[in-house]
C-alpha cells in the first residue's frame, strides 16, 4: 500500500471508531430516556439497536486486523491501531450496557421504587463518553486527564445512590405482604444493577481516554 493510502487508512480507522462511538452514545441516551420516561418503545428501540452496534464493531475490528496483518505498523502507528482495537471493545461494551438500561426500563414497576436519580448520573457518564471520543479524535491529552479525574465524582455518586437504595429497603414498611416485599426486592435489585452499569459506562470512558493518552504521549499512567 502506498504511503498516502496507508495514512488514509489510519484516518479512516479513526473516523470509523468515532462513528461507532457516536452511535453508542445515541444508544446510551435512548436507554437513559427510556428509564426516565418509562416509554416501552424507547426501551425496545435500544434493545433492538444492539445488533447494528455489534455488526459495526465487527466491521471496524476487521479493519484493525487488516492493518496489523498487511501493514505491520510500528512505533506511534502501532500504538494507535492497537489502542483503537481496544477502544472498540470499550465502545461495544458501552452499547451492551445501554441495552441493559432498556431491559431495566421494561422491567420497572415504578411506584414502589426507591427515589434515586440514576438517570442524572447516567447522563454524566454519557458526557464522559462523548468527551472521551473527542479526546481520541483530537488527541487532547488534557481532556483525557480531566475525564479520569471526573470519574471519581461519578464513582461517588454511584456509591451514594447504592447506599440510598439499600437504606430505602431497610426503612420501607411492607408488613406481612409477601407480594409487596418481593416487588420491592425486585426494584432494589434492578436499581442496584442500573447504578452498577452506569458506573461501568464511566469506567469505559476512562479506558478510552487512557488509551488515547498512551497513543499521544506513550504514557500509561491512566491505564488499569
Amino acid at each position: 500500500m502506498p504511503r498516502d493510502r496507508y495514512r488514509s487508512a489510519l484516518d479512516d480507522l479513526r473516523d470509523a471508531v468515532v462513528g461507532l462511538g457516536e452511535d453508542v452514545v445515541v444508544q446510551l441516551e435512548t436507554g437513559l430516556a427510556a428509564l426516565e420516561s418509562g416509554d416501552p418503545e424507547l426501551a425496545r428501540a435500544v434493545i433492538d439497536g444492539d445488533d447494528a452496534i455489534n455488526e459495526a464493531y465487527l466491521a471496524v475490528e476487521s479493519d484493525c486486523i487488516d492493518l496489523f496483518a498487511l501493514q505491520q505498523p510500528v512505533a506511534g502507528d502501532l500504538r494507535f491501531v492497537a489502542a483503537s482495537f481496544k477502544i472498540l471493545t470499550d465502545l461495544e461494551r458501552i452499547g451492551d450496557l445501554a441495552t441493559n438500561l432498556g431491559r431495566y426500563a421494561l422491567a420497572e414497576s415504578s411506584e414502589s421504587s426507591p427515589e434515586v436519580d440514576v438517570v442524572a448520573i447516567g447522563r454524566e457518564a454519557r458526557d464522559a463518553v462523548e468527551d472521551a471520543l473527542t479526546a481520541y479524535r483530537t488527541r487532547d491529552v488534557e481532556l483525557c486527564r480531566e475525564i479520569h479525574a471526573r470519574d471519581d465524582r461519578i464513582d461517588a455518586l454511584c456509591q451514594r445512590a447504592s447506599e440510598r437504595v439499600v437504606r430505602d429497603l431497610v426503612e420501607r414498611e411492607t408488613g406481612n405482604d409477601a407480594w409487596a416485599v418481593e416487588r420491592l426486592l425486585d426494584d432494589v435489585s434492578r436499581l442496584l444493577l442500573t447504578v452498577r452499569d452506569v458506573e461501568r459506562v464511566a469506567d469505559h470512558a476512562v479506558n478510552v481516554a487512557a488509551r488515547t493518552l498512551y497513543v499521544v504521549e506513550h504514557d500509561s499512567e491512566l491505564l488499569y
